[in-house]
């Protein structure tokens, strides 16, 4: 396909726009190769930050007509051959007002919906249990201090390693496991280096920093896996270090907690005995 002017390059250039934000294209669940659009909403603040997306793209493209459509007038009109004695007009009021007013309106359009969604995302509501999420290089760590201090270490599954189905690079042995139609508080750190929590189905992305704790919620509105990567530059295994949220019913997070629980005292009945055979000796 050929373009022989501006305008050509402008209709494929706005036509990529409107694919790429997700217009028309159909949402992925994860990254799939030649995807475009956002990931599908999963949290109710996914959904706003999709829908503000739309609006900002719809508005924009609508700016970018409306002065591609005066830069075509101008261009058509005043010429050196269409107006060979060109008009000494220097002010016109009603113009230099309209052009001054519109832009703030606009800008005020944008601004109250996008302060409102900014509230709602940092404003961590009454949450209904509280996770504890550590970055380290270069994996992750989840605590689960309302669950019996469950504790949990998440590495990426290695190539070699996978199960059919498991995406590559994105795979961890041990997934962050939450209930469906649940506030989760997420607390945020790291024990190194600054990390960077990220969900984008969750509409989540929080720095984790050392001897810091941030904290951002979501609440997942179906059950699956989601997934994540570290988001901040971290180290040379920075690209290795995956998120899995596997959201699931609160019958089976509960039966999830009480096994995770038991395992736990298990191991520090083992770990007591062998203490205990040690000092025996």
């Amino acid at each position: 396909m050929r373009f022989s002017n501006g305008f050509g390059l402008f209709a494929l250039a706005l036509a990529m726009g409107l694919l790429g934000g997700g217009i028309v294209s159909a949402a992925h669940a994860m990254p799939v190769d030649g995807g475009m659009g956002l990931q599908e909403a999963a949290t109710p603040v996914m959904h706003d930050l999709t829908a503000l997306h739309d609006w900002l793209l719809i508005a924009i493209t609508a700016i970018v007509g409306f002065v591609l459509l005066l830069l075509i007038i101008v261009m058509v009109r005043f010429n050196s051959r269409a107006n060979p004695t060109p008009s000494k007009t220097t002010h016109n009021t009603l113009l230099e007002v309209a052009w001054t007013v519109l832009p703030v309106m606009i800008l005020v359009a944008i601004a109250i919906p996008s302060f409102r969604l900014l509230y709602k995302e940092i404003v961590v509501p009454e949450a209904d249990m509280t996770v504890k999420a550590i970055g380290y290089q270069w994996y992750w760590g989840y605590e689960y201090p309302d669950n019996g201090d469950i504790s949990l270490i998440s590495n990426m599954v290695e190539d070699a390693d996978l199960e059919p189905g498991q995406p590559r690079l994105f795979t961890a042995d041990e997934a962050m496991v939450v209930p469906v139609d649940t506030t989760v508080r997420v607390i945020v750190t790291a024990a190194d280096v600054i990390h960077a929590f990220a969900v984008p189905q969750f509409g989540v992305k929080i720095d984790a920093v050392p001897g810091r704790l941030n904290e951002t919620w979501f609440r997942a509105e179906k059950t699956g896996m989601y997934y994540g990567q570290c988001s901040e530059l971290c180290g040379t295994r920075h690209a290795f270090m995956p998120i899995n949220v596997k959201v699931v019913t609160k019958e089976e997070f509960q039966a999830w907690s009480e096994q995770q629980q038991a395992s736990a005292g298990s191991d520090g009945k083992v770990k007591l005995a062998q203490a205990a055979a040690a000092e025996a000796h």
